[in-house]
C-alpha cells in the first residue's frame, strides 16, 4: 500500500468520524537558551492560517537520495528460529515504518529472545532496528556485539523521512494475520510512548503538525473508505493520532482543496542514529565490520543468541523470498527554519527538518535501482510548487 494513500485513508477516515520511508535540523523548534526538551510543543499552531509556504524551486535543491525499503506484503517479521546451537530472533521487513516501529519491534524481539538466556548477545545490522534492539538488550544487562556491513551514515535508515507513522508496512490490512495485528499494535504503542520520553535534543525527536490536502471534499473521497469495516490494525492506531480533525474552509490556507490535520512526531535520522550509536558504545557495546553470507556463518559466531536486523539483507542471508525492495527517492531543498509542519498531497509529502526541507512520495516495489531519477525530481518539484504557490492567508 502506498505510504501517502495509507496516511490519508487511516488518518482522515478517523478525522471524519471524529468531526461529523531510505543512505543518505530546524533551529526554530528549540530554544537552546532554555534547554527545553526536544518534544516541547514550541510550534503546534492553534490555526493553520498564515503558515509560511515552502519555497519550491529547482535552484533550491541541495541533494537527492535514493533508498530501498525492506518490505514484506504480510508485514515485518519478528520470530524466533533455531539454527543449530544458535537461537536467531528475526526483526526485519518494516517497509516504510522502520524508524517509527523500531523501539516497539525491538521490545518484541528482546522479549522473545532474552528470557532464560545467559551470555553475550549478537545483533546483525546497524540501522535503526539493529541499534534499538542492541540498546534494549544492553538495558536488560547483556553484553552486545553488533556485526554489520555498513554503519551510519551509510545505512538504509539514514535515507528516511522520519515521520512517526507506521505506513507501508504491509499490503492489505484486511488480509494480515491476527498474530501480526497483535504484534503491530503492540509495537506501535510501545514505540510511540518510547519516543515521547526520548527528550534530549540530541536525539532529534519533536512534535510536528501534519496537514493532508485533497482536491475534493475529504468526507466524499476518503472519509468513507473503511466505513464500518475499518480493520482492527487501522482503528487501533486512532489513539496515537492526537488533534485529529478536518479544517473548515475558512481556516484552510491550502486553497487548492480541502485539508485535515493531526499531530505526530518526527525523528531526524542523522541525529537519532548518531545518538543511538553513541549510547551503544558508551554502554560498552562493540561493533565488528563484516558481511555474513549464510546461516552457517551466523551459527559460527561466538554468541549463541543472535538478533537478525539485516533489513533487505535478510532476503539473501535467510532466503526470505517474500522480502522485496520498495524504492524511495527524496529531494531536499535549502532549510527553512520557519517551516515547522508537514504536508501530504496526492502522491507527495513534505517534512521540514534541520538538514533541509524534504520532498518525497515515491513507492516503487521491486525496483532495486539506487540511481537518482531526474524525471521524478521534476515531477515532485512541480507538484509541491502547485501546492505551496496556492497558499494564502486565511
Amino acid at each position: 500500500m502506498n505510504r501517502r494513500i495509507f496516511l490519508r485513508t487511516a488518518n482522515l477516515a478517523a478525522a471524519s468520524a471524529v468531526l461529523s520511508g531510505c543512505a543518505r535540523k530546524n533551529p526554530a523548534i528549540f530554544n537552546p537558551a532554555m534547554n527545553q526538551a526536544a518534544l516541547a510543543p514550541v510550534d503546534l499552531p492553534e490555526s493553520a492560517c498564515h503558515l509560511p509556504p515552502v519555497h519550491v524551486a529547482e535552484n533550491r535543491v541541495i541533494r537527492t537520495v535514493v533508498g530501498l525499503r525492506p518490505h514484506r506484503p504480510s508485514g515485518f517479521r519478528v520470530e524466533r528460529e533455531q539454527v543449530g546451537d544458535t537461537v536467531v530472533v528475526h526483526n526485519y521487513g518494516h517497509g516504510g515504518g522502520g524508524i517509527t516501529l523500531s523501539w516497539g519491534t525491538a521490545k518484541l524481539a528482546t522479549d522473545l529472545g532474552l528470557k532464560g538466556h545467559a551470555g553475550p548477545v549478537a545483533v546483525l545490522g546497524c540501522g535503526v532496528i539493529g541499534l534499538t534492539t542492541a540498546r534494549m538488550a544492553q538495558d536488560a544487562g547483556y553484553a552486545v556485539t553488533i556485526y554489520t556491513k555498513a554503519m551510519p551514515p551509510d545505512t538504509t535508515s539514514n535515507i528516511a523521512g522520519g515521520q512517526w507513522y507506521p505506513a507501508s508496512v504491509y499490503d492489505d490490512a484486511h488480509k494480515v494475520s491476527e498474530s501480526f495485528t497483535d504484534q503491530f499494535l503492540a509495537a506501535a504503542k510501545y514505540a510511540y510512548e518510547r519516543y515521547q520520553i526520548t527528550t534530549e535534543p540530541r536525539y532529534g525527536v519533536r512534535w510536528m503538525r501534519n496537514y493532508t490536502i485533497s482536491r475534493t471534499p475529504i468526507s466524499a473521497n476518503e472519509g468513507h473508505v473503511w466505513g464500518a469495516d475499518r480493520p482492527r490494525i487501522i482503528s487501533g492506531l486512532d489513539p496515537l493520532l492526537p488533534e485529529r480533525r478536518l479544517l473548515k474552509q475558512e481556516e484552510n490556507p491550502f486553497r487548492i482543496g480541502y485539508a485535515g490535520q493531526f499531530d505526530g512526531m518526527i525523528m531526524e535520522p542523522p541525529m537519532l542514529l548518531n545518538a543511538l550509536i553513541t549510547d551503544f558504545r558508551v554502554a560498552g557495546g562493540k561493533v565488528v565490520r563484516c558481511e555474513l553470507k549464510s546461516p552457517a556463518e551466523v551459527q559460527a559466531l561466538p554468541e549463541k543468541l543472535v538478533f537478525n536486523c539485516t533489513g533487505l539483507g535478510a532476503k539473501a542471508l535467510f532466503d526470505d523470498k517474500e522480502l522485496v525492495p520498495v524504492r524511495g527517492q527524496l529531494t531536499f531543498l535549502l532549510p527553512q527554519p520557519e517551516v515547522t509542519y508537514a504536508t501530504s498531497f496526492e502522491d507527495t509529502y513534505m517534512f521540514s527538518r534541520r538538514d533541509g526541507v524534504l520532498l518525497g512520495g515515491t513507492h516503487e516495489e521491486g525496483n532495486w535501482s539506487l540511481e537518482v531519477d531526474p524525471e521524478i525530481v521534476k515531477a515532485k518539484l512541480a507538484k509541491h510548487a502547485e501546492l505551496f504557490d496556492s497558499m494564502k492567508p486565511c
